[in-house]
């Protein structure tokens, strides 16, 4: 109960941290949009900052076409030394007219085409300021306001309701006075930036309101995904726990990732516990059952000393020789179930067990032959390399074999021998215990496994076994991954086959590792 308690404690933990995942997975989305709105921003931002930059270099060549132009004027800015310091092309530009006239561009003409064209853009709104701040030259009807400012040169951003409006302001220095002689003001209305930003910002809110959507509704799907199993998990740990002999069960999924695992070793440990719970409701029934005749039997010769038969020493030496012959059997018995549930929890008590099956089978074979010098003990090993090892603990190995050599010897006939043999097919050791006594039939060779069953019952309590050997050793080997199995011929004998899995080099070193990694905790 005790180990139950603790593996629904455990796996309430493991519930807990999977119920975190959708929490994770809710600000991974999270992450996810906030990442791309971030890149979204910045990619608005850059395309923003290029574009402005070349707005900023049209309204700057502008400054440059006309100081230089202007610069060399030494007095004050007047219209009468502005409009003829323009070139001819360069005034019709920016008095609304043609890029090109025939008769325009002669060839001491101090601006290319490319200038006039940048002059002429639309966008571009340019007036010139003297020193008191009158308009001596203007290309449009509504001049750009003049703003005093500190420095040569000053740009500034303003927002009108129809979008940024770049503002640049420059002063004019005289080439020979050196002294600042007007003002240069362009308005750039930068059509083109605001249409392109208006655009790009309307695609950037749609994909970012269109990405949100998406990513919210992947998350809620993986969300429903992950707390879906979750759900199931925590009723049935619920129910377990409120009644630990519910069948109760997850349902397999069938996913391929940690909450697949997670609901297979959590089903895993409800089959264990449940099968723990069978053994302890098993044991208990078994000692209650068989402990039933031996206990009657002592107690009805108590009884009758009590009564009447202390008084007659031969009346006393029977029921006293007959009480101890069942204590005797009772405590075989108990110790034979107890074996039985220890084999049953193999790979908790002995998980890194490594033995030699040579030194055990020569050992045994040995020990058996010195105890029963009356029967022929042979052991054929030739065929197993003598570095052969499996994992097993090293006292079950020899426990079966003392059981399945036991078992020949109880049941023998005239032939009295014992035939031992191992070796080793395709990384598996085949062990085989042969007897040529009374044999099995067929149809009790598929009971002899089961807990207290006898083929003989007169017979087998006539020689002190309780029909357990063959269970425990049954338990014994499966708990090792092994398989063991009987043929038999009535008369003629019975041969006992056990099979077990080689372990490798690598799989050695690996026991050996956990092994030691155990004993350091």
């Amino acid at each position: 109960m005790k180990m139950m308690t603790d593996n629904l404690k455990k796996t309430k933990k493991e519930t807990k941290r999977s119920s975190l995942i959708w929490r994770w997975v809710s600000v991974l989305a999270l992450t996810i949009v906030v990442s791309f709105v971030v890149f979204s921003v910045i990619i608005y931002s850059t395309v923003s900052q290029q574009t402005l930059t070349q707005q900023e270099e049209v309204s700057n060549r502008v400054i440059q076409t006309l100081d230089q132009q202007l610069s060399p004027i030494s007095g004050e800015l007047e219209i009468s030394n502005v409009v003829p310091a323009l070139s001819p092309s360069t005034r019709r530009i920016l008095n609304g007219g043609p890029n090109i006239k025939d008769d325009s561009v002669s060839s001491g003409s101090a601006f290319s085409d490319d200038l006039i064209s940048s002059i002429s853009n639309p966008d571009i709104n340019v007036a010139v300021y003297n020193k008191h701040n009158e308009i001596v030259f203007s290309n449009g009807d509504t001049a750009p306001t003049f703003h005093p400012f500190q420095g040569k040169t000053k740009v500034e951003k303003s927002i009108t309701k129809h979008g940024t409006v770049l503002n640049t302001y420059h002063k004019i220095v005289s080439n020979k006075t050196k002294k600042v002689t007007g003002y240069i003001v362009v308005t750039n209305s930068m059509t083109y930036y605001n249409h392109i930003m208006k655009y790009l910002l309307r695609w950037m809110l749609m994909i970012s309101a269109v990405a949100i959507i998406v990513f919210t509704l992947i998350s809620f799907l993986i969300v429903r995904d992950v707390v879906k199993p979750i759900k199931e998990i925590s009723k049935v740990a619920r129910e377990v726990n409120e009644d630990p002999n519910s069948t109760v069960r997850i349902t397999d999924y069938h996913r391929n990732d940690e909450l697949g695992d997670l609901v297979n070793s959590f089903n895993q440990m409800l089959d264990r516990m449940q099968r723990y719970i069978d053994q302890q409701k098993e044991f208990v029934s078994d000692v209650s059952h068989e402990l039933r005749t031996p206990v009657a039997v002592i107690e009805g010769h108590l009884n009758m000393l009590e009564r009447w038969g202390k008084e007659d020493p031969e009346i006393l030496e029977e029921s006293i020789k007959a009480s101890l012959q069942e204590a005797d059997r009772m405590k075989h018995l108990i110790q034979e179930m107890l074996d039985l549930t220890r084999a049953e929890q193999i790979n908790v008590q002995y998980p890194n067990a490594i033995t030699n099956v040579n030194d055990v089978l020569k050992r045994v074979t040995s020990d058996m032959a010195m105890v029963h010098p009356d029967f022929n003990i042979q052991l054929d090993i030739d065929d197993l390399p003598a570095d052969t090892k499996i994992q097993i603990y090293q006292g079950h190995l020899e426990q079966i074999l003392v059981i399945l050599i036991d078992n020949g010897i109880k049941y023998s006939t005239d032939r009295k021998q014992i035939n031992v043999s191992a070796g080793v097919t395709e990384d598996k050791i085949h062990i085989i215990v042969q007897d040529f006594g009374e044999g099995i039939s067929k149809e009790d060779q598929d009971k002899i496994f089961n807990r207290f069953y006898r083929v003989d019952k007169a017979r087998t309590r006539e020689k002190g076994g309780n029909g357990l050997g063959l269970s425990i050793a049954q338990k014994l080997v499966e708990s090792y991954h092994g398989e063991i199995s009987v043929d038999s011929v009535v008369g003629q004998g019975s041969q006992f086959n056990i099979v077990f899995p080689v372990l490798s080099a690598q799989d050695i070193k690996r026991l050996e590792e956990k092994s030691n990694q155990n004993e350091d905790k």
